[in-house]
């Protein structure tokens, strides 16, 4: 596996999301999710994503225990956002307001080495920009948890160019993580192009589209219960309808080039830039190996364009009205 620099942090080129380990995405097999976790080092991918929303708080305990004796061997980036207060390991509905604070942010951390079995998280993440407090006091307190060594970078997840540039004029931001793929672009716009003015490196979540690009799915019937892809707006009705043309294309462009549709979404987002570093999730280490392989993916200016030519208009909002409101501010 190649590795990829986030500013002044060497990750492998293809990271490995593991919310869908814990929450959201159907049921769980954690000794799966262990094993998985324990095969991606053995593949070279050693850049693990987690938060403490994921679960909540259960991820990152998973992964502490799958990295025990080998933490110095992966690059761990967690999250922070919700309040953990009351949180209940599993239990969606017991997680408190979000709350950037400085005296949150000096909280969280605690819990998070707890769970990781740690003393130092790699890359920490504001999960999301709470309109509430300034940017400028959130990165503030995260600079001070550099200063004293227990976290090693700062990063932003799904915030807006003006908050970046506020952000890293407080302190170096290494990364910023937001949706990126073949069918969520609008990035492109502002988010990237300020990353790449101010050398802060990009990590794409969700570049298979959820899976859908992948074809690891054609209908919300096709997933489990309580996979919350089921009611997301692109995935049902006329948007359904309309999505299953572009995955079609997906599939059928990857045929020519002799590789998976997730192998082509993959490498697609990777031929985007040398300073992105996709985390594709996966809790299987079957589709983990199948991930890893879209690494040595080469394409060509011939098949970008074809892509770019070819591919279908996406249908539909990649959150509903609550949630694309937390994105891009």
């Amino acid at each position: 596996m190649n590795k990829r620099r986030l500013r002044d942090l060497e990750v492998s080129a293809i990271g490995l999301g593991c919310m869908g380990m814990s929450a959201f995405y159907g049921t769980t097999d954690q000794e799966e999710g262990v094993r998985t976790i324990r095969r991606a080092l053995e593949l070279g991918v050693d850049f693990l994503d987690t938060a403490q929303l994921y679960g909540p708080l259960t991820n990152e305990t998973l992964i502490g225990q799958a990295v025990k004796g080998h933490r110095d061997e992966y690059v761990i980036a967690t999250k922070f956002n919700y309040r953990m207060d009351d949180a209940v390991p599993g239990d969606m509905g017991s997680i408190g307001r979000q709350d950037g604070s400085a005296d949150h942010v000096r909280d969280s951390i605690h819990g998070s080495l707890k769970r990781l079995g740690t003393d130092h998280v790699d890359l920490y993440y504001q999960h999301r920009v709470d309109p509430d407090v300034p940017i400028e006091e959130t990165v503030g307190a995260l600079a001070e948890l550099v200063a004293e060594g227990k976290v090693r970078y700062i990063g932003l997840s799904e915030a807006g160019a003006d908050t970046i540039r506020r952000a890293h004029a407080v302190h170096p931001i290494t990364a910023v993580q937001s949706e990126y793929s073949m069918w969520s672009r609008d990035v492109e716009a502002e988010v990237l192009p300020t990353c790449r003015e101010l050398g802060i490196g990009f990590v794409p979540y969700s570049p298979l589209g959820r899976g859908f690009l992948a074809g690891r799915f054609a209908s919300p019937d096709d997933l489990d219960e309580g996979d919350f892809r089921r009611g997301g707006p692109r995935f049902t009705g006329d948007n359904l309808t309309a999505n299953l043309r572009l995955a079609e294309k997906v599939k059928e462009l990857a045929a020519h080039k002799g590789v998976t549709p997730a192998q082509l979404a993959l490498a697609w987002v990777l031929a985007q830039g040398e300073d992105l570093v996709p985390i594709p999730g996966t809790k299987r280490r079957s589709y983990l190996e199948q991930n890893a392989a879209a690494a040595d993916v080469e394409l060509t200016k011939d098949d970008l364009a074809t892509i770019e030519a070819e591919l279908p208009d996406v249908a539909g909002q990649r959150y509903d009205e609550a949630g694309m409101r937390s994105v891009n501010r």
